[in-house]
């Protein structure tokens, strides 16, 4: 298997655990290393207000064929997908063998941080850090990458609350935010951040506030109702998902992310066309993310949710920065690193690993499912603003 060569050399041991939390090592990386220039190639950029989006491709053009996973708002919508409070995990039990053990799933009541899945389809089922789920007594945010096998038992998932107030149930199950692909959303990179790299339920409240507050104050879109209006109108919610619900807030995402989303065929034709395997992206001049997948289905599945999430940093306030270039953006993406790298994941199904570095962090997600072994998803974050890495071996 061709691995970025950003993973360092050596692999680490995987740890035999279902829950998320558990990491099955930390070590000190060896010398520095950045993605083979000869693996990933950075083509020209697709310009929607203030993003710039650079199409990633594979430079040998080798994809794996078609992945055989099934996305999150595929399974909700389907219903082979449950996502419930810990409190209810007795609900989805299947009536078979031991019925009181279930691996990776704590006993106990509902929790802030703590949701239960169950995968019922016959397919593995990606999560992606940054996804969100409504419902249940608080609205959460996936906190890690990760793969669950099909026709599992129920899992603990690790998740952050992006609805600080609320500790009331508004329904039994979760549900995806939108019915429709395109309108459905991950959180922006700034709370997306908080949430991988920090791993901080208040640095996530913090930055959820901030982003909300932020999205208010950015001008209306041409067409909004009241957009001649120069006062914002609070949103009077503490709710990312419901803030991103709003038609005000809406109607500034698409407008900042019109060009994209208005001939989303015709990009996605062009992603297909080129190959392209993912995109790093740029605000306002700041090349701040890179999302790559395994192939150009993944991405074209996840185009939509991904593109608005950019849209919505784009909103919020910040430095101007002169146009990054293609060899910028290469840059960016071939960045060595020389920090730590913690691993985690379940035996014979997945490896999610991190790399810290002074400036970036880099997730990746393996697959180690049989026909399926290969890298699924990787991330490559800027390090903005106010961040504290929790320190390993310390609960958080």
């Amino acid at each position: 298997m061709n691995r970025p060569m950003w993973l360092g050399a050596a692999a680490l041991a995987v740890c035999a655990c279902a829950a998320i939390g558990n990491a099955s090592g930390v070590k000190a990386a060896g010398a520095p290393a950045g993605i083979d220039e000869n693996e990933y190639h950075v083509l020209a950029p697709i310009e929607s207000g203030n993003l710039l989006l650079f199409p990633v491709i594979r430079a040998n053009g080798k994809l794996p064929g078609a992945t055989p996973f099934l996305t999150l708002d595929e399974g909700i919508r389907s219903g082979q997908v449950e996502v419930t409070e810990a409190g209810r995990v007795q609900g989805l039990i299947r009536p078979r063998g031991d019925a009181k053990r279930w691996p990776g799933v704590r006993p106990g009541g509902d929790q802030v941080n703590t949701l239960v899945l169950v995968n019922n389809s016959e397919k593995p089922l990606l999560l992606l850090a940054g996804e969100i789920v409504t419902g249940g007594k608080q609205d959460r945010v996936i906190a890690k990458d990760r793969i669950v096998p099909p026709g599992s038992d129920p899992i603990d998932l690790s998740v952050f609350c992006i609805e600080p107030g609320r500790w009331v149930e508004s329904s039994a199950t979760f549900g995806a935010t939108a019915k429709l692909p395109a309108e459905s959303f991950m959180v922006q990179p700034t709370v997306r951040q908080q949430a991988m790299v920090a791993k901080n339920q208040q640095q996530v409240w913090d930055s959820v506030n901030g982003s909300i507050a932020q999205m208010e104050m950015a001008p209306p879109a041409p067409s909004a109702p009241g957009s001649a209006m120069s006062a914002p109108v609070p949103l009077n919610t503490t709710s990312y998902a419901k803030a991103m619900q709003n038609g005000a807030i809406s109607a500034k995402v698409d407008e900042a992310a019109a060009p994209v989303m208005k001939s989303r065929e015709q990009v996605l034709a062009r992603l297909k066309q080129e190959q392209a395997v993912g995109v790093v992206v740029a605000v306002r001049g700041e090349l701040v993310w890179a999302d790559l997948f395994t192939d150009t289905d993944l991405l074209s599945r996840y185009w939509a949710k991904l593109v608005r999430s950019y849209a919505a940093e784009s909103l919020t306030e910040g430095e101007e920065h002169a146009a990054p270039t293609v060899a910028d953006a290469q840059q960016f993406l071939n960045a060595p690193h020389n920090g730590m790298e913690t691993s985690e994941g379940e035996v014979g199904v997945y490896r999610f690993s991190e790399l810290n570095t002074d400036g970036t962090d880099t997730f990746v997600l393996e697959s180690l499912l049989p026909g399926a072994n290969y890298d699924v998803h990787i991330s490559r974050v800027k390090l903005r603003g106010e961040l504290r890495r929790p320190r390993p071996g310390i609960a958080y």
